[in-house]
């Protein structure tokens, strides 16, 4: 006896990333819609300066959009960290089935609030606290992270330098003890 294919198997395929390839790029209109099977993958933007600003970081069963329109042109770009499996499918397609299939609103939903509340938590992170602070937190969402990406990147994300970082990883350890 066959195993039923569900809706939601159907619209996907796999793809694998290499270190350094984009799963999405600025700019560019957002018509994919990913779930990171495996690996880390960082999204990012430019300042004025040209400089990277890590935004994000993807982690495994996360959802990887670059926007929550489809069609939309993506503002900001997703790179792999390192070697990535993908369950990708198109994001209109995807939406259209929005409300009319049972798991597939429950993933998306979930999937939109859990980006949302990240987002919210960075915002009040930048705004709101100081180096070591933000490290904690970073410890505390990311908790599988620290030592899968480099750290320039977490300083980065988190609106440090890589020096004020290595200080509070320092003040972090001693206030542990």
């Amino acid at each position: 006896m066959s195993k039923k294919t569900t809706i939601s198997e159907s619209l996907h395929r796999t793809e694998l990333f290499n270190r350094g390839d984009f799963f999405l790029q600025y700019g560019k209109p957002c018509i994919e819609i990913g779930m990171l099977i495996k690996g880390i993958m960082r999204g990012f933007v430019y300042d004025n300066d040209g400089n990277e600003i890590t935004t994000h970081f993807y982690q495994e069963n996360d959802m990887i959009i670059g926007s929550y329109i489809p069609k939309t042109n993506v503002v900001m770009s997703i790179e792999a960290l390192e070697e990535c499996k993908i369950s990708i499918a198109d994001y209109s397609e995807v939406m259209s089935w929005v409300n009319k299939d049972k798991e597939i609103t429950k993933i998306v939903t979930n999937e939109f609030q859990k980006l949302n509340k990240q987002l919210q938590s960075r915002l009040v992170s930048l705004l709101n606290l100081n180096s070591v602070e933000k490290y904690e937190l970073f410890l505390k969402e990311y908790p599988n992270l620290i030592n899968r990406i480099p750290h320039y990147y977490i300083a980065n994300y988190l609106g440090i330098t890589p020096t004020q970082l290595s200080r509070a990883r320092k003040q972090f350890i001693n206030k542990c003890k």
